[in-house]
């Protein structure tokens, strides 16, 4: 309850959208900061993920899903692909892959968050301007039901902070050893 005579602030959507993509970037190069491409491809054991994978991953889905809402190409098409040259079909994100794949997806630091922080910004300028109604629209029939851009936005937050907070936790791992 505000005390009397106060303003209270109102969030609208994009905002909060904005909010709470905004908090993944600072999380992204806290886990990749520093790290060497043998530490971003280390595994406690031979079948857990990276953080290079978890990273290349979490920004293949925010990439492909926000710009499928956003009718947008996604930035991997518009050069990262070749930048990472991943021995993966082109259009592959990761869901599904084997631990074999998983250590496929090798790259830099700085490869790694100069591609989230592309596809962030993109995110970002796409949210900016995101309305109540804006959600409501279905985005893919496949479903049933049908899944709205709302219910695809939150499934890309959720995916990308569980991703980000597995990557820190290996980072947590690896700074210990």
């Amino acid at each position: 309850m505000s005390a009397p005579g106060a303003t209270v602030a109102t969030m609208n959507v994009s905002d909060l959208m904005t909010d709470a993509l905004g908090r993944i970037p600072g999380l992204v190069h806290g886990a990749v900061d520093g790290l060497s491409v043998d530490d971003l491809t280390w595994r406690p054991d031979p079948e857990a993920n990276t953080i290079a994978w978890l990273v290349w991953h979490l920004t293949r889905i925010e990439d492909d899903h926000v710009a499928g809402v956003a009718g947008t190409t996604q930035a991997w098409d518009d050069g990262w692909a070749d930048r990472f040259s991943l021995p993966l079909p082109a259009d592959d994100h990761g869901y599904g892959h084997s631990p074999e794949q998983v250590g496929e997806v090798r790259a830099s630091a700085d490869l790694l968050a100069g591609y989230y922080d592309d596809v962030s910004a993109r995110t970002a300028a796409y949210v900016a301007g995101l309305t109540p109604d804006d959600l409501d629209v279905v985005v893919d029939h496949a479903w049933d039901p049908p899944v709205t851009r709302g219910v695809r936005l939150v499934s890309v937050i959720n995916e990308v902070n569980q991703h980000v907070g597995q990557a820190n936790y290996l980072r947590g791992l690896l700074d210990r050893r």
